[in-house]
């Protein structure tokens, strides 16, 4: 156990330090896609792309398990955060962008070629924590986890705490909290769902990209939060549950809708995207879902794609690899820590794709 999480400890801390994590593969459409044959055969097609940290393990195995059937198309991926992707679909300098939250109608109007929105996964952010000899199941009850943000709950023996974790010993240690510091769709699906929940947390933070936190330590992207966590006893933040998943971190039991404490689990975060019809622009926010089964912080993440493309040959690609990905590349979810998307979504984001154009 101490070795696979020293491991994947190396590994998150290599995400955060490095200036440039790059997923490249090499791809050809398949002859049998439509979307493929206007494509010479022998053209090498590269795509450049950045955004939200959210997606970054279901885009790695997409781009490797897509370059072992199509060896002549490189896709490379800069894991920078929501913002930055949204910033450069809008200043065109990108093929393709990530973001964990929707473009609003105003972003939209500015990207002169026209943007398409693909929400090709979903999943959870869970609240992670680092304290000595205590596993995944602490009971966070919603009042107690806007309180913890807050900067008012400051002790994790705190008596709120120790009365809705009676089987459980908390120690005296202060509590730090962990938030990302950069523009990032996981904090704004995490403080939506804040904002839902609490009439103070309203009043005093709000939500978004970025909010101005009243405690705690900012740090850069899903893997530094994590790695942050991982390293310092008494700390508590959240991430994207796909980090949680692969470093084997303690994660909380959150207080949902219905009353009940519930972890971040396949069934959980399917039970919220099966529940929740995605409207005709594929724009949705989930901020309190309801059922009695439901995890309570679950969020699509979208791909961000120009609508019309000067090269008929990344427009192609760019098609047939979103298309790989909402068929074969939707087995890869639930092991990674996604939400294998329902049949009605994958066929409305389809069609959604076609919009792309040379």
């Amino acid at each position: 156990m101490r070795h696979r999480r020293w491991f994947l400890y190396q590994f998150v801390a290599i995400l955060v330090t490095s200036a440039l994590w790059v997923i490249g593969c090499q791809a050809q459409p398949p002859s049998s896609s439509p979307n493929a044959a206007s494509s010479p055969a022998a053209t090498t097609v590269l795509l450049n792309g950045t955004g939200a940290t959210f997606p970054l393990f279901l885009y790695q195995r997409w781009f490797s398990e897509y370059s072992k059937q199509h060896p002549e198309v490189q896709i490379n991926y800069q894991p920078t955060g929501s913002a930055v992707g949204i910033q450069q679909v809008i200043s065109e300098t990108i093929d393709f962008g990530g973001s964990d939250v929707p473009l609003t109608d105003e972003e939209i109007a500015q990207v002169e070629r026209g943007v398409v929105m693909l929400p090709v996964t979903a999943g959870s952010v869970a609240v992670a924590y680092n304290l000595p000899g205590i596993e995944s199941g602490l009971r966070l009850s919603r009042q107690a986890l806007v309180d913890i943000f807050l900067g008012k709950i400051t002790q994790w023996n705190d008596s709120t705490l120790t009365a809705a974790n009676p089987d459980i010993t908390l120690p005296d240690l202060p509590i730090t909290v962990v938030y990302r510091s950069d523009g990032s769709g996981t904090t704004a699906a995490f403080t939506n769902h804040l904002n839902a929940i609490s009439p103070e947390w309203q009043q005093q933070m709000g939500t978004g990209l970025n909010v101005e936190w009243k405690t705690g330590v900012g740090i850069k992207s899903n893997a530094g939060v994590s790695a942050q966590i991982q390293q310092a006893q008494g700390t508590i933040g959240y991430v994207e549950y796909s980090y949680a998943k692969q470093l084997q971190m303690a994660i909380a039991a959150l207080e949902n809708k219905a009353g009940n404490s519930v972890l971040p689990t396949p069934a959980s975060m399917a039970a919220v995207i099966n529940s929740v019809a995605l409207p005709d622009d594929l724009r949705v926010i989930i901020p309190d879902p309801d059922g009695a089964e439901a995890y309570p912080i679950v969020t699509y993440s979208w791909l961000l794609a120009y609508k019309t493309y000067d090269d008929p040959n990344k427009a192609n690609v760019l098609r047939d690899v979103m298309q790989w990905g909402l068929t074969e590349g939707q087995a890869f979810s639930e092991e990674l820590g996604y939400v294998p998307l329902p049949s009605q979504v994958t066929e409305q984001v389809a069609a959604a794709i076609q919009q792309i154009k040379s």
